[in-house]
């Protein structure tokens, strides 16, 4: 009977966490922007993430570029990208590892790159794992990286990976440099994507 009950309680924790998958995902539609300083954001981040990476055995090593210039971004949201992206990294290397987060300019847009040592992806998930729902963890909800790439493109900016089986992989999102206000759409639609 207890063991039933144990059974009951991880699978809703489970759907707990789907549901809040789900309810990220789905919040993706309008933006709060304000300039946001990637390299602020990623320090701030590190302090509450790095004790998790921690006790997980992962060494975090930030190489973040000098004085970055800004851009236009919803912050919770950035935050919530880099949180999935880093999530992932660290349940691709359950016996611990090395995480890299690198900001850089590049061109006019301001890079943020997430490195790990983990196990890899091969190319048929790497085909589908921006497609919502797709997983190749039986307790993944299939949208860490759907929500990660609906929030680079409502930022008008790109998310590309490099990845082969067990030689980590390695995310890069481009995000165009902050557009001082007076330069900025009137329009409110134009930083609002389809669900």
């Amino acid at each position: 009977m207890l063991d039933k009950l144990h059974t009951v309680q991880s699978e809703c924790r489970h759907l707990e966490e789907i549901l809040d998958a789900f309810l990220q995902f789905a919040r993706v539609s309008s933006l709060e922007l304000v300039p946001v300083d990637l390299n602020n954001l990623v320090t701030s981040f590190l302090d509450f993430y790095r004790p998790q990476a921690d006790d997980t055995g992962i060494d975090i090593s930030p190489h973040l570029e000098p004085g970055l210039p800004t851009v236009g971004g919803d912050d919770p949201l950035l935050r919530q990208m880099l949180m999935n992206l880093c999530r992932n990294a660290t349940e691709a290397m359950p016996d611990g590892g090395r995480l890299e987060i690198q900001t850089a300019v590049d061109g006019d847009h301001v890079a943020l790159v997430v490195i790990d040592n983990g196990h890899g992806i091969d190319a048929t998930a790497r085909e589908k794992m921006f497609d919502t729902f797709f997983s190749t963890r039986p307790s993944g909800s299939g949208l860490g990286l759907p929500t990660v790439r609906k929030i680079a493109q409502a930022h008008h900016g790109t998310i590309a990976c490099e990845s082969e089986p067990g030689q980590g992989t390695k995310f890069t999102i481009r995000l165009p440099i902050d557009t001082p206000s007076d330069q900025l759409p009137d329009d409110p639609g134009d930083n609002q994507i389809d669900s």
